[in-house]
């Protein structure tokens, strides 16, 4: 695809004689009790892809909050130098004119809007006599989609297209600012394997156009494939900055700098001791889109889970995982339900979620900000809120009740707060995640479905949520896994079903499964569905 050279200021990138584009030094930011930013110093080389790593809650998001203009100048201490001059950004917009662009983890689009109406949101083109011009803001978005490779119209819908490209379309949207530096925040997190390869190789192919990247992940797969140098921060402060040109560095080298340990093992071990008893079945459960009622997204779908067992489900995007899982869960997505779900042996006829909560289902969404939890309440409120009954009598909420109960799951959970008044919103996302296997867990379900329980946070929160998850089953519960980490599922589950265009087309066991087995299922699933479609 054509590839835009970057400039400025009519001179290629590469005349530049100064080696670094961006230098923040001595970056310090207080919150009340908390020094969220010490000393901070980061260096930038022109034309490079920089990654930004650290735990949650390390200071990077609050970095680059910094440098955004979002958190503005006076509200830290510290100093910006971006192509040679000082930058005292007061809003977005004022590094957004100097060429620095975010795009944040949760995509800022608006869904009932076009692609086009979404890439010159705030950035209108006008005709000069303050109306915007449509003709060339289609002309433009059609441009920068091209540089991206989105084929679609300007003028689809930004609901209609998958996650994938919604990603795309914010580069596109960066493009069109004239961005020098390009910071992505968790640019893959939603994203399967082949799509975030591909956003890496865009970023590759640009880098070799002049443009600058910063990228923030706990993907440090992605890391070692793309990054040329890698700062580490941890606790609010900058640890080291590692080069890495060959593009082949060690992940367990990021890891022990992240921590500040050596982490030997990703998985905490476990003994499998499954019992033969069925917790949970479903049979023949076939589930219809909500709106586009004609198209069947699981078919025919039958699986089982034992008691004491971690189950995985593994499959490309759009494979039907996570519909599948909330249909279950209360038939809290989908139309047209058939089948038969079983629960303990006896078939269950499950209306809504507190049906399913009461029969000892609980279910954690992939999106904890938007689904999961209420950002503007507390650890508390949060924490209680599945099981309501739990804590109150007669209607009446017992709050001192409900504190007890949020400060041990706050403490059982290792959750980083200084009470469990704060506000989930202030929280990093790997203790978010926290609160909300909490809040789950407080509901005392004998099934817990997780639903991508690790995406977007660090080693170390993962490592404390795969101990949480092996506590469970040894107490007998059972637990459905759905993640698109092919290693996390390999690492944490008895067993393994595969699926792809809403049907499983494999199984297998924790001892032979792989990565290989795994993708072999599906694509040859791919291959029978594409010779059948061509013999009708």
């Amino acid at each position: 695809m054509p590839l835009p050279v970057f400039k400025e200021g009519g001179n290629d990138l590469a005349e530049k004689s100064t080696e670094y584009i961006l230098e923040m030094k001595g970056i310090t930011k207080l919150y009340p009790g908390v020094k969220a930013l010490d000393d901070v110093n980061l260096k930038v080389k022109r034309g490079e892809i920089h990654a930004l790593v650290g735990e949650n809650g390390a200071g990077k998001s609050t970095l680059m909050n910094v440098l955004s203009g979002t958190i503005r100048f006076g509200m830290y201490t510290g100093s910006i130098l971006f192509n040679g001059d000082y930058c005292e950004f007061r809003t977005i917009r004022d590094s957004e004119q100097k060429g620095i662009v975010i795009i944040h983890q949760e995509l800022a689009l608006i869904p009932e809007l076009t692609i086009a109406e979404n890439m010159f949101l705030g950035n209108e083109r006008s005709n000069g006599f303050g109306k915007i011009n449509w003709d060339d803001t289609y002309k433009q978005a059609s441009k920068q989609m091209k540089r991206v490779g989105l084929k679609e119209s300007p003028s689809v819908l930004i609901k209609d297209i998958g996650t994938g490209k919604q990603q795309l379309v914010e580069i596109a949207k960066a493009l069109s600012k004239d961005v020098k530096l390009l910071i992505l925040d968790e640019p893959t997190s939603s994203l399967n394997e082949e799509d975030s390869k591909m956003l890496l190789d865009m970023l590759l192919a640009f880098k070799e156009e002049g443009l600058t990247s910063i990228i923030i992940t706990h993907k440090l797969n992605e890391v070692a494939y793309c990054a040329d140098r890698i700062t580490v921060i941890r606790d609010g402060s900058t640890i080291e900055t590692i080069d890495n040109p060959e593009h082949n560095i060690d992940e367990d080298r990021i890891i022990q700098g992240m921590v500040g340990r050596e982490l030997t093992n990703r998985f905490p071990s476990r003994e499998h001791n499954v019992s033969s008893e069925v917790v949970f079945e479903a049979q023949d459960w076939t589930v219809y889109h909500p709106i586009y009622t004609e198209k069947c997204v699981d078919k025919g779908v039958n699986f089982k889970v034992h008691k004491g067992e971690v189950v995985g489900f593994s499959g490309l995007q759009g494979a039907g995982r996570t519909e599948l899982a909330m249909s279950l869960f209360g038939k809290s997505y989908g139309s047209n339900i058939t089948g038969h779900e079983f629960i303990n042996g006896r078939e269950v006829f499950l209306k809504n979620e507190h049906d399913a909560i009461n029969h000892g289902l609980a279910y954690v969404t992939e999106d904890r900000k938007t689904n999961g939890l209420v950002l503007s309440d507390t650890i508390a409120r949060n924490t209680t809120m599945a099981k309501l009954e739990k804590i109150s009598n007669k209607g009446i909420i017992d709050y001192a009740l409900e504190k007890k109960y949020a400060v041990e799951y706050a403490e059982a959970m290792r959750t980083k707060t200084p009470s469990v008044e704060q506000d989930v919103g202030n929280l990093s996302g790997g203790n978010q995640q926290k609160v909300l296997l909490s809040k789950w867990m407080f509901a005392e379900p004998e099934v817990l479905i997780l639903d991508e329980p690790t995406r977007g946070i660090d080693v170390g929160a993962k490592y404390e949520i795969y101990c949480i998850i092996n506590e469970m089953v040894a107490q007998g519960k059972s637990v459905i896994m759905i993640s698109s980490e092919l290693p996390e599922l390999l690492g944490m589950c008895d067993r393994i079903y595969v699926m792809d265009e809403g049907e499983i087309v494999g199984e297998f066991e924790a001892a032979e499964a792989t990565q290989e087995k795994i993708m072999k299922a599906i694509l040859t699933h791919n291959n029978d569905n594409s010779n059948l479609k061509e013999a009708n």
